[in-house]
């Protein structure tokens, strides 16, 4: 009898989703264009991630010493970084190997060598490139630095606050990102409950007429209401599945792009986490058009 009663649900609300085939694809497109947007953050966070990951790689504290500089005084400071729970590591670029680094990289540069030859004397001091586990770690080690008397005289500068302005600017512009995102996605959320609130509404007040003859022969609650909680659900499946068909074209097109811009590929990444993806996306969808339904069937459903 649950099994019978269940197909029978089912196909009424195949049915008024047919019969309101105009205003149930209105509905669809809505809620398609919030799963777009809200898949969209997705694949931005994962970009955003990977600038992240890039840069953690690429900053770190460089610490640069005076040209007398003892080298014992150098290891001891090197020794003292390490024992932090928050160093990574910490390199130690001698004044040879600074010397011969500097000559590789202006080996182009024939004037620049001439004058370093006629300096004779090595002019660089040697260095010590500190890199913290998390880039919010750079503060504290910085800040050791700074107030470590006993190596305050050998040190020439540390450039930990060029560096901190780069964290900062970026982390700003992916926090304003992520609120704009939230925003727009909070707000076509709205739009989605109420055009798929009125869209069953709509097929309520079309139904109107089977649902008085339902009720006058006893038809239960769940029977009469099914239908068009069910016709929600059917939203979200559709707008999840149309999302993610247009993802594959989307993401195939801009992979490389985002690949040489950000150093991930959102093609590659879709397919890796397709399953995720489709997880999140008809969880979402389904939310919204039973929780529209819900709402439109409380109040207009009188049963």
């Amino acid at each position: 009898m649950f099994i019978t009663n269940t197909k029978r649900i089912i196909k009424a609300a195949l049915v008024n989703f047919w019969r309101n085939k105009t205003v149930s694809m209105s509905a669809v497109l809505v809620v398609s264009i919030t799963l777009l947007v809200f898949g969209s953050l997705i694949f931005s966070n994962a970009a955003l991630d990977s600038v992240l990951l890039q840069l953690k790689d690429k900053v770190d504290i460089n610490v640069y010493f005076t040209v007398d500089a003892g080298e014992e005084d150098i290891l001891e400071l090197k020794k003292s970084l390490e024992s932090f729970p928050e160093v990574e590591s910490v390199e130690y670029v001698s004044r040879e190997m600074a010397l011969e680094n500097f000559r590789k990289n202006h080996e182009n540069d024939q004037t620049t060598l001439e004058a370093l030859d006629e300096l004779g004397d090595n002019p660089l001091g040697a260095t010590l490139n500190v890199q913290a586990n998390e880039t919010d770690q750079y503060e504290s080690i910085a800040k050791f630095l700074g107030e470590n008397s006993s190596s305050s005289s050998i040190i020439d500068k540390v450039n930990y606050y060029q560096n901190k302005l780069v964290i900062d600017r970026l982390t700003k512009i992916i926090s304003n990102t992520e609120r704009v995102g939230f925003v727009v996605t909070l707000i076509l959320i709205i739009i989605s409950i109420i055009i798929t609130f009125n869209t069953i509404r709509l097929a309520i007040y079309i139904a109107k007429e089977e649902i008085s003859v339902m009720m006058l022969v006893g038809a239960s609650n769940r029977y009469v209401r099914g239908p068009f909680v069910i016709e929600g659900v059917l939203y979200g499946i559709i707008s999840s599945a149309l999302a993610l068909i247009i993802f594959l074209p989307v993401t195939f097109y801009l992979g490389s792009f985002t690949e040489k811009l950000l150093g991930v590929n959102v093609f590659e990444y879709y397919l890796t986490n397709f399953f995720h993806i489709l997880l999140i996306l008809l969880v979402s969808g389904v939310f919204l058009g039973v929780f529209s339904s819900y709402l439109a069937v409380r109040k207009y459903l009188k049963v």
